[in-house]
């Protein structure tokens, strides 16, 4: 099965070409058909390929395919290949199974949209896009699928184009995350330059051959490619387009937070893990940049009222736990962290999407509750992923993966207790936010009359629900900690194409202790959320009363005010810029010089001015003559090497005048 390897993106691209020429003659079942049997068929030959590549390369070794050359130019020759490893084979398993399920939701969820083809033909580039991103066995191929991704993110966050505020967040994740792509090229440039090639493994090899620990080139190669994986997932300070994002359709935020687009810039990282170990000061800010991502969007979702925009922090929270354990060396927990995460988040927005439409795209989660009875399949969907997000102890997927994270955080070379206080903090604030969203829209009385014939889901989204919700459950029970048994499938089958982290704290008795800390910290954030959102909701909204803490969580609300800062900084100037004539311009820089100097005329005296312009003259003197008066020293070869310097001056004066 491993020559079958390049269908597995072509299948999905070869489905937007369909749906994108045929839209006009095709019916809704054709449609669906051709959009979710394209990716189902991509989801099939990736499992195959997995039994054949484990059962037949034992040792883990990598699997590469090349299909032409692309480019052929003074010895610069990337090919259209592809290239199979452990890290590679985890990443489209994720991507094609989650994708197949939010494909097989959507053709229910989508069946009233007048855009029903167009949907799925982006939907299918989007998937095409991510599959060459993550098997691409050069840089530039990579980045072929990078931006496809992004260009797919565009069309899909302004998929219904027609409402301004779809327009202006499709445009918002477009421009912002460009900054982290342009970032990105010009690293991918100083890698050719310096190293002359972009094919990842020997490139890899160049790098330890060629540049030691700490280099120069190492940290700015590192760094630059790091604002390329801060942008593309949404960390600080290039988070802000994912809240906005959520104006696509619910199966678009799904996919977009689970299984393509925001994964990429983790992905990206691990693959190059050989640089970023290089240049171990980036190493410590992608750890940084985690901790403080994992925290502000934690206080954000707290604030929220939009269950999307909830949803939306919390990814960014999420991936923020990704690049902590990136930034202290622990690749494994990072990938299986992103596994895991991407069945829940998957799990949460679908199940929020059958919730929104059945009380006919209500968002608000104050203006819900009592969804409990009328809507089982999403209560009990939903409340699986938000016990997963929530880690709650030895029965969900999360709680294996982001344990896993703090103790990697707390026991490897790069980790430190403060970066382990910070994720710990942030898995209390999880629990809290996620659960005060569980018992706002499902428990309590309701709060807006519930529509007297409640949609209910069909089998097309009750399905997918339910496998993501036994994934949420099961899918981390292959890698457990110590106490309970100690079981290493993932870690040692990822350790194939990612090094182990380096533990310095290899202590059960310290695992144990950290492990209840989680579990506390799980549990303990649950039980606050049910006394401060379901037992006793009046002391809440008494302390809203409180002005300083309704500037608080207003500032929370609206992102720690990135969006208002970038606002004035970068996008009134600009648009201000834009919409002004050149003439204009010049004529306002004029008027305001002018402004300045009449207002400083009119202050000093006529008699004042005269005195300044030989005050000028008199220190312009003073000037020159100690300027001249410092090349009489009397030092003899200071003399000689004036006249030297002056004769090659003349005869080069001669030579090319």
């Amino acid at each position: 099965m491993l020559p079958l390897l390049w269908l597995i993106p072509t299948l999905p691209l070869a489905g937007f070409l369909t749906l994108a020429m045929g839209r006009r003659h095709l019916s809704r079942r054709g449609v669906a058909v051709i959009g979710t049997g394209s990716v189902a068929l991509s989801a099939l030959i990736a499992i195959l390929i997995a039994i054949d590549f484990i059962v037949a390369r034992p040792e883990g070794l990598a699997f590469q395919q090349e299909a032409w050359v692309w480019i052929a130019i003074a010895g610069f020759s990337p090919r259209i290949g592809f290239y199979l490893d452990a890290l590679s084979l985890v990443m489209v398993l994720v991507v094609t199974i989650i994708s197949f399920l939010i494909h097989l939701y959507s053709t229910e969820f989508m069946i009233g949209d007048e855009s029903y083809a167009r949907f799925f033909a982006y939907m299918n580039l989007f998937v095409g896009s991510m599959c060459i991103l993550v098997l691409a066995d050069n840089l530039l191929f990579l980045y072929l699928g990078w931006e496809g991704v992004g260009l797919c993110s565009y069309l899909l966050i302004g998929f219904w184009y027609r409402d301004p505020v779809n327009g202006r967040a499709a445009r918002k994740a477009f421009i912002v995350t460009r900054i982290g792509d342009t970032a990105m090229a010009i690293g991918l440039f100083l890698l050719f330059t310096h190293l002359g090639t972009l094919d990842i493994q020997p490139l890899m090899q160049r790098v330890t051959q060629q540049w030691p620990e700490g280099s120069e080139l190492a940290i700015l190669a590192a760094a630059l490619l790091l604002v390329g994986a801060v942008g593309k997932s949404a960390q600080l300070p290039l988070q802000t387009w994912l809240p906005d994002a959520m104006a696509g359709p619910t199966p678009v935020s799904a996919l977009i937070h689970a299984a393509t687009m925001v994964t990429a810039g983790v992905y990206l990282i691990a693959r190059l893990h050989v640089l970023f170990s290089l240049a171990p000061s980036v190493q410590l800010a992608v750890a940084v940049i985690g901790a403080l991502t994992l925290l502000l969007a934690g206080f954000s979702a707290l604030a929220q009222k939009d269950i999307k925009r909830v949803l939306a922090y919390s990814t960014i929270s999420q991936l923020g736990y990704m690049f902590l354990a990136l930034g202290v060396g622990a690749w494994s927990a990072a990938i299986f962290h992103l596994m895991t995460h991407a069945f829940f988040k998957a799990l949460l927005f679908l199940s929020a999407g059958v919730v929104i439409t059945s009380l006919h795209e209500e968002h608000d989660i104050f203006r819900m509750g009592g969804l409990r009875k009328k809507l089982p399949v999403a209560f009990w969907t939903f409340l699986i992923g938000s016990a997963s997000l929530a880690a709650l102890p030895i029965i969900t997927a999360g709680f294996y993966s982001k344990d896993l994270i703090l103790w990697q955080v707390w026991s490897s070379a790069g980790g430190s207790p403060w970066l382990w206080a910070a994720g710990w903090g942030g898995a209390i604030l999880t629990g809290l936010y996620i659960f005060r969203v569980v018992f706002l829209v499902f428990f309590g009385e309701a709060r807006t009359a519930t529509p007297p014939e409640t949609r209910r889901p069909g089998l097309r989204i009750t399905i997918p629900l339910i496998v993501l919700a036994a994934l949420s459950l099961v899918g981390g029970w292959i890698e457990t900690p110590s106490f309970l048994g100690n079981l290493t499938l993932f870690s040692s089958f990822i350790h194939h194409a990612l090094p182990p982290a380096q533990v310095v704290l290899d202590g059960k008795n310290d695992e144990t202790i950290l492990e209840l800390l989680g579990i506390a910290a799980s549990l303990g954030s649950i039980a606050l959320a049910h006394l401060l959102f379901l037992r006793y909701p009046a002391f809440l909204h008494g302390l809203m009363l409180i002005p300083a803490f309704a500037r608080i969580r207003k500032f929370w609300h609206f992102g720690w005010g990135f969006d208002r800062f970038y606002e004035f900084v970068f996008v009134r100037p600009y648009v201000w810029l834009a919409h002004a004539n050149r003439h204009d311009v010049i004529d306002n820089i004029y008027k305001i010089v002018m402004s300045f100097t009449l207002k400083w005329l009119r202050k000093v005296d006529r008699h004042d001015v005269v005195d300044y312009i030989y005050s000028a003259l008199a220190r312009l003197c003073l000037f020159l003559y100690r300027a001249l008066s410092a090349t009489q020293n009397g030092q003899v070869r200071r003399y000689a090497t004036a006249i030297a310097a002056g004769s090659v001056g003349i005869i080069f004066i001669g030579l090319f005048a």
